[in-house]
């Protein structure tokens, strides 16, 4: 089933993801489109970033682990600024640790309840076996996010009974009207984004510490997976999700 983006009045989103780049892979050419189209869209990463340095490393420490999580936050506040992002959050989890505790969800309902978007998108709590573009779908800190926002969306978010400490620091229940989710098992929602595309190249590029050394290839897989999935929904270009209503 295709549905298309429509927004016939100014809104807020929020994008939830564990790391830098992980909107900018997954849905970076449907957060720029909202955008555009006049929607508030906001941005929330959960980890640090601590541990995207190199797979040679061998200086793991504190100092370097900092230098890395500078670089990433600095080249995502970029890439947020080339899509029309509001703003970026950062939780700083550690990276590469991240699991769907209670602290992270009361984190997530307190950023949800501040934010009070009307769509949320984050990442599938869920593996597929997929063969292709198997990375976002089998991080655990991909899998830990997807599993925490979904659970401080419904119910946490909405009910007054949790987190109550949140009521006394004056954040009110908060229900999100639509949830969408990448990578996931299941597809019923295509966004056209042939328009936003090369946006989404560029906010990539802005990665310059994970994608520099092999840009080329990473635009070409990026346009190749784009234009794949618009031609399973008869458009130019496209990024999937499953998209659910919150009746």
């Amino acid at each position: 089933m295709l549905f298309m983006s429509s927004s016939p009045s100014p809104s807020v989103a929020l994008a939830i993801v564990a790391h830098p780049d992980d909107a900018e892979f997954g849905c970076a050419g449907t957060l720029a489109l909202w955008a555009r189209e006049g929607w508030q869209v906001y941005l929330a990463v959960c980890t640090d970033a601590s541990g995207g340095g190199s797979d040679d490393a061998r200086d793991v420490g504190p100092l370097a682990r900092r230098a890395i999580t500078d670089t990433r936050k600095a080249e995502q506040r970029a890439a947020a600024a080339i899509l029309g992002l509001r703003d970026v959050f950062f939780l700083d989890y550690p990276d590469g640790a991240l699991v769907p505790s209670l602290e992270l969800r009361r984190d997530l309902v307190r950023l949800i309840r501040t934010v009070r978007p009307a769509r949320l998108l984050c990442q599938s709590p869920e593996r597929t076996w997929k063969p292709s573009y198997s990375v976002p779908r089998h991080h655990p800190d991909h899998l830990a996010a997807g599993a925490a926002v979904m659970a401080a969306m419904y119910p946490a978010s909405q009910n007054p009974w949790d987190f109550p400490e949140l009521l006394a620091e004056g954040l009110e229940p908060h229900k999100v009207g639509e949830l969408f989710v990448t990578s996931a098992p299941e597809v019923n929602f295509a966004v056209d984004i042939s328009s936003t595309l090369d946006v989404k190249i560029a906010s990539l590029r802005a990665h310059h510490s994970q994608l520099g050394a092999d840009f080329d290839r990473v635009e070409q897989r990026v346009r190749e997976w784009a234009a794949t999935n618009g031609q399973a929904h008869d458009l130019p270009a496209a990024e999937i999700f499953h998209r659910a209503e919150n009746g």
